[in-house]
């Protein structure tokens, strides 16, 4: 099983910072954001974490490569403590596909197809952390009690903020677990079925993959990933996991980024 992390964007939302710098690797307290993402993917059912990424990106590659000259030197100078985190980056079980198109987030986890293999897999957005590690593990369990299924984890929002979001539909069927009857993008905020906005985690069927392979450009001229998820809710049982809005983390705008680093530092030094 495969943990699929989309990273081939450009993060225009943080230039002139990203113009040299991916936006993946920008720093969360003591390492990139990016890191957080692929420890929480192999902290789960997957057994390696594929990044979907643009060939620019090379700095993601060289993050996640071994450097025992660098290891080697800082042992020497007495920085053990330094020595082992670059040697934890580059050991950490990591391989790469690319999205040469800027063609959706549908398309990126497609041009991973062959990774997957027909079996189910994780998507992990590079924009949201969950530092604990413990969210896929709790979708798994739901997904195992439901026949294999798809799952997505959702948050709740502020009623007056929902139109920002993609929200499901459904009705709870248990603790924090909700059968979804359909999803809603950016619903005017006097519509909007829940307050339970899509999070960034998605355990999937291969079912998904499948759709995702003759899928059409829709929004904005893109691939979008709620299509399939659309397509597959006609022929298979899918299911939310609300989460704690404690347990996960939003970095995809500089205040936000900002917010993380500081609730994380706090975390780790209060």
């Amino acid at each position: 099983m495969k943990a699929l992390i989309p990273a081939a964007g450009l993060g225009s939302r943080f230039l002139p910072a990203t113009k040299a710098q991916p936006k993946e690797m920008l720093l969360v307290v003591d390492r990139p954001a990016i890191q957080y993402v692929v420890e929480e993917g192999l902290a789960s059912a997957a057994d390696e974490v594929v990044i979907i990424n643009s060939r620019d990106k090379k700095s993601i590659e060289e993050h996640f490569t071994p450097n025992p000259e660098l290891e080697a030197m800082l042992r020497e100078r007495g920085k053990d403590k330094y020595a082992d985190a670059v040697a934890h980056a580059g050991n950490l079980n990591v391989s790469y596909v690319y999205q040469d198109e800027p063609l959706g987030l549908g398309h990126a986890i497609y041009c991973a197809h062959e990774k997957t293999a027909g079996e189910p897999f994780y998507v992990l957005l590079g924009d949201v952390l969950v530092p604990d590690n413990k969210m896929l593990p709790a979708m798994q369990a739901v997904s195992d009690a439901h026949g294999g299924c798809s799952v997505i984890a959702v948050m709740p929002v502020p009623h007056e903020k929902v139109d920002r979001f993609g929200v499901i539909a459904g009705q709870p069927v248990g603790e924090n677990v909700w059968k979804i009857d359909s999803l809603v993008e950016k619903p005017p905020v006097d519509e909007a079925p829940t307050d339970l906005a899509v999070f960034g985690r998605y355990l999937l069927s291969p079912r998904v993959m499948e759709l995702l392979a003759d899928a059409k450009p829709t929004v904005g001229g893109e691939i979008q990933l709620t299509d399939s998820l659309d397509a597959v809710l006609q022929e298979e049982e899918m299911y939310a996991l609300v989460v704690d809005p404690a347990d996960g983390f939003d970095t995809g705008t500089v205040e936000s980024w900002l917010e993380t680093n500081n609730i994380l530092w706090q975390r780790r030094n209060g």
